[in-house]
């Protein structure tokens, strides 16, 4: 019998296992319901919700606006989302509850929008906001806006408020002088700026000094194509309202807007500021022309902290640079890029993760390999311009990512260089050198500008006879060269139909001297009666160079960055890739780094806004021979020996195996009787191009001096990558020259190269023979002139022999003279490749952390670095990273501390990886220079028993490699091993790559691409070899101490200056840095409070 105890305990034993199968019965079911509902999820499209005024927003035939048209057609191109319009009769009357329901709403504010009823919608559905609405209402108030970008450290210019509230209100802290205003006791001195308070108020006003004229400027939103009239009359600021005082920031004539999309993402484009003329720049189109441009480190963290400090996604605000510094001075909200396909691209995914972040994170984010609206356009062809090649090593493993890429590429195909020389006493001349001097009668004038051009033309025009004078004349030989060279001049000084001083540049110096009497009667003076003038033209990149140089750029976009996909595309905008290009002073080197940089980052537009933005200028790292023109001169008299004596000597262990340790090597065996055959060819080239020149002689001497048609506008042909089909077509030489020119630069070469009455040859005349014949043969095949094939082959024997052997004769003479000429060139490659190791370990170190921003605040310095003093003051809201620094200052940005994102913060799908690109362009010497420091550093005493930092077969290739072509470069690649201990050796890997350039002969028959690119003047560029064995390993470690002894030490480079009231690159603590992230949590999934 069982006890009631008993009975009791197997009742409540019962009732616990059915409450257990009753509680797992109903965690099944929910498990089932949740697994349903996920399913159910996988294939419910997201809805995005256009909570905008139709102004903003077309409904009908253009539903929206272009570039929110093209946005969302992309969107929904993945298939994932549902777009949704409410329209203003639903904004402006329904009520919200009749609202269309949503997942994520963009909603924002324009005149007549209801802003606190879509607030009331979003608090109500709480839908995913892309740009919170609460504070947009900040953004109607100018001074609201300035005291936010403060609050968040965002620099803003010197600004004071005044308040008024009825119009003509008399204030005590204001005061107005005739030359400044002053608020509280703060002053501005004209130029200033006056602003209404009230955002929606875009009448803005610039007031200027009485010593310069005086007057207001105003600005408005643009009417036709004016945004700015100047009132003379007015000087005399508002009193009607309340206004804000600003000093004016001169900005070289550009403003640039920023476009954010999500904290993480900005783009930036440059156009021409209403404060210069009024007149705004169209294209053909009739739209307004802005330009692509570079945000520094600094600005673009400057974008950052806008975009999480007003809470807005997309947003837009006015950038001014000015001396050196960064400034906001305007916010605007949503915003959008006008015509950048590009940017819609890049706009569409940031968007699509962000909604996929906050409504789907079980979705995958990453973006496919091909864009889905990209799946049905077509391939762009390549145009064979740039060639594969075998120097790169395909795949790499999963642990070695790419960190550095530094490359040194030789500019473009250019036009032949050349130079003028004769004595003047000519009184207007003379008195010309004197009217830009001071009237110092000993001190030499150049002459750049275009005044300075215009005058000298028309001294020139008056002084060249008419006519030439004949063969009987009694004329002397003197004055009929005299005249020749004067009619030389000017031909070079009309050439083009305007000037350009990069180009055409004139020096005179005086020569001789004469005392003569004072135009007051009043003693005697010394005045000049005879000087030198120099006129140096030509060099110019030619339409070929241009397109040489882009297509370049596309390559490496293409292929130098191994495994990002589309992620390195977008090297204008994104976070992870620190891009410098540096160009020597010669205008052909900066229009080719500026047409590779339209290539590599895909810009479109003219070239010359993206040499001022991009292109920064180092004259000296990347020009000049000053250092080594001593050894130079020596290694050119040593080869004029082995030519003429045709005698070879062993150097240091040559052999047949190393046939580059002989001296003179490369020269041809018979090169003295090569000679003479060249000068023959020269001359019967020359006289042919004589006779050409002198039918257009005789046209010309028909028309007026003062009346002459230019053949070629220089200026047009600026962005031209195509031949000038109308030239060709009539007969004329390609490009600028007129064949009077042409005459010139084959009739000096002529006289140049054999001098007839000592009967001696002048050999370093050889490459400039070949450099025309090459041009001719190339750009001038139209002109059949006959002998120009013969002579090209015969120069191009000799001048693949000599141009090497002028950088040195042996390797230890190469050497030496390769270390001084691209000493401080591999000095500063050296700081780039350690400065990358540097940041590269920090960052390593510092991965894994779980703080919600991981800041480096410790970066470990190098004996290459030198930090800025990290100072705090009352003006440091006004200090910012200065983008333009010349070398001799050094990367200011690679001596800072940097932060990286933490991973889970982070849009992208390796945001603590970064990439460091230094492009440095420059000339044949500086790229022959340093290819002799890497292929002999070994030869040194110090480094006797190293290997060469190039393998035994690239120094054959080398050997044979006669010329380092127009675009030839030199890429050394840094990769970083991250399963290899932080303190091995060899978790850093240097690849060495280099390419011959353009160094197909015209001549080539066999090769149908390049017959086909010859037909429009271009010749393709070699793809790169390697300069190491396969599966070689050159650590930078090695590398350092083979190339240390020739490079500059990093201590030599002088410091940076601080900027007064620098307070450190991105010096904010991480806690200031986490409390930012936290008000507005773009990380998070959900946004709770709809605001």
């Amino acid at each position: 019998m069982v006890s009631g105890v008993e009975k009791s305990a197997n009742l409540g034993a019962f009732c616990q296992s059915e409450k257990k199968k009753e509680k797992d019965k109903k965690k099944k079911m929910k498990m089932k319901m949740k697994k349903e509902k996920e399913e159910e999820s996988v294939g419910k499209k997201i809805t995005i919700g256009v909570c905008v005024m139709e102004k903003k927003v077309k409904c009908g035939s253009e539903v929206f606006s272009a570039p929110m048209e093209k946005i969302l057609e992309r969107l929904q191109c993945f298939g994932e989302f549902e777009v949704v319009y409410f329209g203003d009769k639903a904004i402006l009357e329904d009520p919200i509850e009749c609202w269309p329901l949503c997942d994520c709403l963009i909603a924002f504010y324009s005149s007549g929008y209801p802003l606190k009823k879509a607030e009331a919608y979003a608090s109500l559905r709480k839908p995913f906001l892309v740009n919170e609405l609460e504070p947009q209402y900040l953004l109607h108030d100018r001074r609201k806006v300035y005291e936010r970008l403060e609050m968040f450290g965002i620099p803003v210019p010197r600004y004071a408020c005044v308040h008024r509230e009825v119009p003509d209100q008399h204030l005590d802290y204001f005061v107005e002088d005739d030359d400044f205003v002053e608020v509280h006791g703060n002053r501005f001195w004209k130029p200033f700026v006056e602003k209404p308070v009230n955002a929606d108020d875009h009448r803005i006003m610039i007031y200027y000094p009485s010593s310069a004229g005086g007057g207001m400027k105003e600005l408005f939103r643009k009417v036709g194509n004016r945004s700015s009239e100047f009132h003379p009359e007015v000087r005399r600021v508002r009193r009607e309202g309340s206004y804000i005082y600003e000093e004016f920031m001169p900005t070289g004539g550009t403003d640039v807007k920023v476009y954010t999309v999500g904290p993480d993402y900005a783009h930036a484009e440059a156009r021409k500021s209403p404060v210069v003329d009024g007149v705004v720049m169209r294209n053909p189109d009739g739209k307004e022309v802005r330009y692509p441009v570079l945000l520094t480190p600094a600005e673009k963290q400057m974008a950052r902290e806008v975009c999480i400090a007003f809470r807005q996604a997309v947003c837009g605000f006015d950038l001014l640079r000015s001396e050196g510094r960064s400034y906001v001075c305007d916010v605007n909200g949503w915003s959008f890029v006008k015509n950048s396909y590009k940017y819609y691209d890049d706009a569409a995914c940031v968007l699509r993760k962000m909604f996929l972040d906050a409504k789907a994170p079980h979705l995958s984010s990453t973006i496919p390999p091909i864009l889905p609206w990209k799946v049905s356009e077509p391939v762009q062809p390549s145009e064979g311009l740039t060639r594969q090649g075998s120097g790169l090593i395909g795949t790499f493993g999963q642990a070695e990512e790419l960190r550095c890429v530094v490359t040194i590429v030789r500019h473009g195909d250019r036009t032949p260089k050349q130079k003028v020389k004769l004595k003047v006493t000519e009184e207007k001349l003379l008195n010309l050198m004197l009217k830009y001097n001071g009237g110092k009668p000993r001190s030499e004038t150049k002459l750049k500008t275009a005044v300075q051009l215009q005058d000298l033309l028309d001294a020139t025009r008056a002084l060249v006879p008419r006519s030439r004078p004949g063969r009987e004349s009694d004329s002397e030989a003197e004055d009929i060269e005299h005249a020749e060279k004067l009619r030389q001049v000017k031909a070079v000084l009309e050439e083009g139909g305007h000037f350009s001083g990069i180009y055409r540049k004139v020096q005179l110096k005086p020569l001789k001297w004469a005392k003569v009497a004072k135009s007051n009667g009043e003693g005697e003076e010394e005045r000049p009666v005879e000087a030198l003038m120099v006129l140096k033209y030509g060099g110019v990149l030619t339409h070929a160079g241009r397109k040489q140089a882009e297509e370049l750029g596309r390559y490496f976009r293409n292929n130098m960055y191994p495994g990002e996909g589309t992620g390195l595309l977008r090297l204008h905008s994104t976070y992870r890739h620190d891009l410098k290009i540096y160009s020597s002073d010669e205008g052909r080197v900066q229009m080719s780094a500026a047409a590779f940089a339209k290539g590599l980052l895909d810009l479109e537009g003219q070239l010359t806004p993206i040499l001022v933005s991009l292109v920064s200028k180092d004259s000296s790292m990347l020009d000049g021979l000053d250092n080594a023109s001593i050894e130079m001169e020596d290694a050119k008299a040593r080869l004029n020996d082995i030519i003429t004596s045709g005698t070879r000597t062993l150097h240091n262990n040559g052999s047949a195996e190393k046939p580059w340790m002989v001296d003179g090597t490369g020269l041809p065996p018979n090169a003295s009787e090569l000679l003479p055959k060249l000068v023959k060819f020269t001359k019967k080239v020359t006289e042919q191009v004589r006779l050409l020149a002198k039918d257009e002689d005789e046209e010309l001497a028909e028309a007026s001096p003062y009346d002459v048609i230019p053949p070629y506008d220089q200026a047009k042909a600026l962005g031209k990558t195509n031949i000038d089909v109308d030239r060709i077509a009539a007969g004329l030489p390609c490009g600028s020259e007129g064949f009077l020119l042409m005459y010139a630069r084959w009739r000096k070469l002529e006289r140049d190269l054999y001098n007839e009455r000592k009967d001696r040859f002048d050999i370093t005349q050889i490459p400039d023979v070949y450099d025309s014949c090459k041009y001719d043969l190339l750009h001038n095949s139209h002109l059949n002139l006959g002998g120009l094939n013969e002579l090209f082959k015969v120069a191009q024997l000799l001048a693949d022999g000599v141009i090497p052997n002028e950088y040195g004769i042996n390797p230890k003479q190469k050497l030496k003279i390769g270390s001084k000429v691209a000493r401080r060139l591999l000095g500063k490659i050296m700081i780039d490749l350690r400065n990358t190791r540097e940041e590269a370990l920090s960052v390593a170190e510092l991965k894994g952390s779980q703080d919600n921003l991981a800041v480096n605040k410790t970066t470990k310095e190098d004996t290459e670095y030198h930090t800025k003093p990290h100072t705090r003051n009352e003006e440091s809201r006004r200090t910012s990273f200065n983008s333009e620094r010349s070398m001799d200052q050094d990367d200011d940005d690679d001596k800072e501390p940097k932060y990286r994102l933490d991973p889970k913060y982070a849009n992208v799908r390796t945001p603590e990886r970064h990439v460091r690109t230094r492009l440095y362009f420059t000339s044949e010497s500086h790229i022959h220079s340093l290819m002799n420091v890497l292929r002999y550093c070994n030869l040194d005493e110090s480094l006797q028993g190293e290997d060469s930092l190039v393998c035994d077969n690239a120094l054959d290739r080398l050997y044979k490699t006669k010329e380092l072509d127009y675009m030839s470069y030199i890429v050394l690649r840094m990769f970083e091993n991250t399963e290899v201990a932080l303190e091995d050796p060899k978790r850093f890997r240097i690849e060495l790559t280099f390419s011959r350039g353009a160094d197909l002969s015209p001549l080539e028959v066999n090769d149908e691409i390049a017959a086909s690119l010859h037909q429009e003047h271009t010749l393709p560029i070699m793809g790169p070899e390697r300069l190491q064995e396969v599966g070689s390993y050159l650590t930078l470690a090695n590398m350092e101490k083979l190339v240390r002894p020739f490079a500059m030490p990093a201590e030599d480079f002088p410091p940076p200056s601080t900027p007064q009231g620098f307070s450190g690159y991105f010096s904010k603590s991480a806690s200031v840095l986490e409390r930012l992230a936290k008000i507005w949590p773009f990380h998070k999934h959900v946004n709770n409070n709809g605001k």
